[in-house]
């Protein structure tokens, strides 16, 4: 039995297939939007509209970008010597946020994982190597997640780029500032360790 008027119960439907909102949720935020000044709710589908025609991505790093190249492509004060491998866009914002990093970044869109079906042709390694025979390009940062499919990828690549002569580098992974010791597990103790410095 359907307690939902057709527009609300389809309206909540298409909210519970978004990652992270459940039945409960999806009720809600319909009900939100129900309840909303008519400009508002034309804003946000305005929005979701925009969003669809107007973002793809860089053909240079594969990020997602309303305009091709993307703007740190573009940018004359980026440092073109080196280019940070990451996983997906989302963790571009997240070296962005840092504002340490000043260099260019290559979106892999994924990371290796046999166990899913996911091999080094199906994310943009090929797109990384044509890259790398820039002269220009003294290091890649390898970014990857600190799990078994980022570190899968992580070690793909550097054997691939360590005949270049192109520097490689992967960040450290450890115990996180604030963290206790006994809470960590043994892989993350593990890689604190190794990646300990002289201070």
């Amino acid at each position: 039995m359907n307690y939902y008027a057709q527009p609300i119960a389809k309206l909540i439907n298409e909210l519970s297939k978004l990652p992270g909102i459940g039945n409960k949720t999806a009720q809600r935020l319909a009900f939100f939007i129900v309840n909303m000044p008519k400009d508002q709710a034309k804003d946000l589908t305005e929005a979701i509209g925009g969003v669809k025609e107007t973002i793809g991505l860089c053909t240079i790093c594969g990020n997602l970008t309303d305009k091709d190249p993307c703007s740190i492509c573009s940018s004359h004060r980026r440092d073109r010597s080196v280019i940070c491998v990451v996983k997906d866009p989302r963790d571009v914002v997240a070296m962005e946020k840092m504002q340490e990093y000043n260099g260019l970044y290559h979106v892999l869109h994924g990371a290796i994982s046999p166990m899913q079906g996911i091999g080094p042709d199906d994310i943009r390694i090929k797109e990384l190597l044509s890259r790398l025979e820039d002269d220009e390009l003294k290091e890649v940062i390898l970014a990857t997640n600190p799990d078994v499919e980022g570190e899968a990828t992580a070690m793909y690549i550097a054997r691939l780029i360590k005949p270049l002569g192109i520097l490689t580098t992967r960040i450290a992974h450890g115990i996180p500032v604030g963290g206790d010791l006994e809470y960590a597990d043994q892989i993350t103790l593990q890689k604190s360790f190794e990646g300990r410095r002289e201070v």
